[in-house]
Order: C-alpha cells, then sequence, then structure tokens
C-alpha cells in the first residue's frame, strides 16, 4: 500500500510545507571578513533539515495525534565530497536516544539548498557491534575507492562494575563507489592506543596508504599520546598500521595544548599539502576546540613545512552554543577545479556551517602567517616586527 492510498496525518501538509521553505532557504555571505574565508549567515543543516518521514509516523490511523515519533537532536561534524557534480556532505546525525548515524545530504552549490537522501547510511555491522558511531572523513582514494573513516565506540569491556560510561574507541573503516552501498572493512589495528580522527591521505606513499592518526591512553585523556600521527598499511582489507610517528605534536599554552588531531584528508596544491586539524585546550568552562591549518612537505608528507600560530576558525555568536558549546570542530572540505575551498565546520556538536575561501588564499595564509613563538613576549615581538615594516610603506 503507498502513501496515498492511506489517510495521513492531519499536520503532515504544514509539516512538508515548512521543511521545503527551510530547504530552500538562501544562504548569505556575512559581510564581515578578515580576507582569508567567508563565513554564511545560515547553518547549512541542522536537525530539523532531517526528512519529515524520518521523524513521524504519517499514517492517522497509527499516529492519530500527528506527534514525532523519532526525534532528532542534531546533526554535524560532516565529511565532505564533490561527487558527480554535486557537493555531498555525510553528516552525522543524532537521535535524542543519543545513537548517531550517517546520511547524506547534496547541494547544487555548496552553501544551501542542502538535502537528505531518501535514507540513512546503512553501515554493515562486524562480529563485535559498533554501539555508536561518529564523525566521518571521506577520502577518494587513488585506487579508485572512496573511504569513509570514522570513530567507532563500544563500552569498555575492562570497566568497572555499575560503570555505564567507560568506552573504547578505534577507527571503523568502509569503502563504497556510489555512496550507498557500504563494504565495511576490519577496524583500524593499531599498537598505539586508542584511536580517534583517523584519516585517510588520498594517494599512495611507497605503494602504501597513508594514514594519520591521533593516538590516545584512555576514550577521554589523552595520556601519552602526543599528537597527530601518520602510519602506513599495506591493505586495507587488513588494515594494520604500521611505523606510526607523530608529526605534528601538541604544546604547551597553545590552541592545541591538550589534544589536536587531523580533519579532513587534506588537499593537494603546488606548495605542499594543505592540512585542517582540531585543536584543543582546556579552560574554566571546559573544553574549548577550535580549527588551525598546517602544511606539509609535497613529496615527504611526515615533514611539516607551514604552521601559522593560532587558530584559523573559532566559534562566533550563536556558533558558541549548542550540546557541547564553545566547539568549532571540521572534518570535511571540498577543492573545486577553480580554486575555490568549501569548508564544512560543525558548532557546538549541533549543527553544520559552511566558510568559502580558495586554495591560494590558504596557502598564502599558511606560508605568510607568523608561527606561535610560545611566549608573551615573542608575540609581541612579532607585532612590532610588523608595524615596523609597515611604517616603511607610509
Amino acid at each position: 500500500m503507498t502513501l496515498a492510498n492511506l489517510v495521513r496525518i492531519p499536520n503532515y501538509d504544514t509539516l512538508a510545507a515548512n521543511h521545503r521553505e527551510l530547504i530552500a532557504k538562501k544562504n548569505e555571505p556575512i559581510a564581515a571578513t578578515n580576507g582569508i574565508y567567508t563565513r554564511y549567515k545560515n547553518p547549512i543543516i541542522t536537525a530539523a533539515h532531517t526528512p519529515v518521514e524520518w521523524r513521524y509516523d504519517l499514517n492517522v490511523k497509527t499516529n492519530p495525534f500527528g506527534m514525532e515519533r523519532i526525534g532528532m537532536n542534531a546533526a554535524f561534524n560532516a565529511g565532505a565530497i564533490k561527487w558527480n557534480g554535486k557537493y555531498i556532505i555525510a553528516v552525522r546525525v543524532e537521535g535524542v536516544d543519543r545513537k548517531s548515524f550517517f546520511a547524506i545530504a547534496e547541494s547544487p552549490n555548496g552553501i544551501d539548498n542542502f538535502e537528505f537522501w531518501e535514507k540513512p547510511c546503512v553501515i554493515p555491522q562486524l562480529e563485535e557491534p559498533d554501539t555508536n558511531v561518529y564523525d566521518m572523513r571521506l577520502t577518494q582514494h587513488e585506487d579508485g575507492w572512496i573511504y569513509g573513516v570514522f570513530c567507532t565506540e563500544r563500552k569498555d569491556p575492562q570497566a568497572p562494575a555499575g560503570d555505564t560510561s567507560a568506552a573504547v574507541a578505534n577507527a571503523g573503516i568502509v569503502r563504497t563507489k556510489d555512496l550507498v552501498n557500504w563494504e565495511r572493512l576490519p577496524d583500524l589495528i593499531s599498537n598505539t592506543g586508542q584511536q580517534r580522527n583517523v584519516v585517510l591521505h588520498p594517494e599512495f606513499v611507497n605503494g602504501k596508504y597513508a594514514m594519520y592518526t591521533r593516538p590516545q591512553d584512555g576514550f577521554i585523556d589523552v595520556g601519552s599520546g602526543g599528537g597527530i600521527g601518520l602510519g602506513y598499511i599495506d591493505d586495507m582489507a587488513n588494515p594494520i598500521v604500521a611505523d606510526e610517528k607523530i608529526i605534528f605534536g601538541k604544546e604547551y599554552h597553545t590552541i592545541y595544548e591538550l589534544k589536536n588531531g587531523l580533519g579532513p584528508a587534506p588537499i593537494k596544491t603546488e606548495k605542499g599539502w594543505l592540512h585542517q586539524a582540531h585543536g584543543v585546550r582546556n579552560t574554566a568552562a571546559g573544553l574549548r576546540y577550535t580549527i588551525y591549518l598546517f602544511m606539509t612537505d609535497l613529496e615527504d608528507i611526515t615533514k611539516v613545512t607551514h604552521k601559522p600560530g593560532g587558530y584559523f576558525l573559532a566559534p562566533e555568536n550563536e556558533e558558541r552554543v549548542g550540546d557541547v558549546s564553545n566547539v568549532l570542530f571540521g572534518n570535511g572540505w571540498i577543492a573545486d577545479n577553480d580554486g575555490t575551498v568549501y569548508i564544512y565546520y560543525a558548532s557546538s556538536d549541533t549543527r553544520m556551517h559552511v566558510a568559502v575561501s580558495t586554495v591560494d588564499k590558504l596557502v598564502d595564509y599558511c606560508i605568510n602567517t607568523p608561527e606561535d613563538t610560545f611566549t608573551s613576549a615573542g608575540s609581541v615581538q612579532t607585532i612590532i616586527k610588523q608595524v615596523e615594516n609597515n611604517k616603511k610603506l607610509v
């Protein structure tokens, strides 16, 4: 029996019209700019963007009051890819039950009109099922597959009796050719502790798959984990990562003093690989997540060549408030053939936004922005040097 043969809930037409109006809302650039990127006024994806059919039983016989049956809490931390001429994001959608899942949304222009596909992604399960999954990075690898690397979370089997919050995190891996049918590969095998925020490099390195890791001792505590790592895998069907080394470590009294991890797969440019990462520091108000950039050498991806000081993006205005406030997190960006870069970021574990820049601007930012001197006195000298240089132009 089709929906047309059923008597729909009386509020369906209003729900559908409001949903269509939300999706079709035109996004506008924010006038204020720092010359590096342009933020846009409206979030591109929220929990309200999820299809009405996901949330409501439309049959009046089983839902006579037109109630929302399956509530959605947030839509955030999306991977991204340009595919078949569309701007695709793999969104982490979280229900009111705290379970996250992945769903594909697409846009014709990358800044608005994002619409979810009909159904969420079906991720095959391993012998030990995932309790929760989130934060998928999409990488279109030169081997012909699109890989999704995500965090899989399960209860810690070593947790004391009565502790129902201790968890174990690892990197789950899937691959696809159509973003609909996903092949599940084994979880990442690493000897360096729990793994979250793992990212696949888009090209082979000496015939191997290169994997950016973020090892840490526990689900929350970093412990001996030293920052952004890099290791190599011979076969993605047996993903044992070897020769891990830290290529970008933590540093006292910086935006990444507590922990840091790579965002999306890096963008290849003429002057090096362009990387986006998140940095975390502790404050009296809790953890603060911001986004920063750096570059590595084209031939030796273990060599960091440029690391501008401070954050690149931080939460502003309403972005500061949400389920986990004062957080900006990015795990997806798209570089178009014309050099435009769409940076997709989430605010406060609640909603998705876009900022737009170009490859040339981001490379210039990385190469010519002063590095962190790691002291207040050094910061003052950096400013004085710029002032003195500017005086020569007056």
